[in-house]
């Protein structure tokens, strides 16, 4: 399987590993089929996402994806965020394969679940789509 030097380069070098202790919110998600799992850790100061981390146990592309992921939304809104899908994950990375385009969905799920549960935390209405 062919691999762009940027997905090579996220799994090598993982940005923003780990975990964020009393992060603001937490998301978890798995898939079923190839077993990863991935979990993304928020620190939210005034609907801005100040630190994430991720926790992911899965292939390259999936620890790719993750890293990738964290890069983007660091910085950005809660809505922002929100709005980052897998498919700019995936270009972002300089693709991944065919086969692979689930590692980018699992990192735009992740993120949604992290927000959601800040979200309930702070009393507030989970967003959908």
């Amino acid at each position: 399987m062919d691999y762009s030097a940027k997905v090579m380069d996220h799994f090598s070098d993982p940005r923003n590993m780990g975990s964020i202790e009393n992060c603001d919110g937490v998301g978890e998600v798995g898939n079923a089929k190839c077993g990863d799992i991935m979990k993304i850790f928020l620190k939210v100061e005034e609907d801005r996402i100040v630190d994430v981390k991720f926790q992911t146990f899965g292939c390259g592309a999936a620890i790719a994806s993750s890293s990738m992921a964290t890069e983007l939304i660091k910085g950005k809104t809660l809505k922002e965020a929100w709005q980052l899908s897998n498919k700019a994950v995936a270009e972002a990375l300089d693709g991944l394969p065919p086969i692979k385009m689930h590692c980018s969905m699992l990192a735009e799920e992740a993120i949604h679940e992290a927000i959601n549960d800040y979200l309930r935390k702070k009393g507030l209405e989970p967003w959908t789509e």
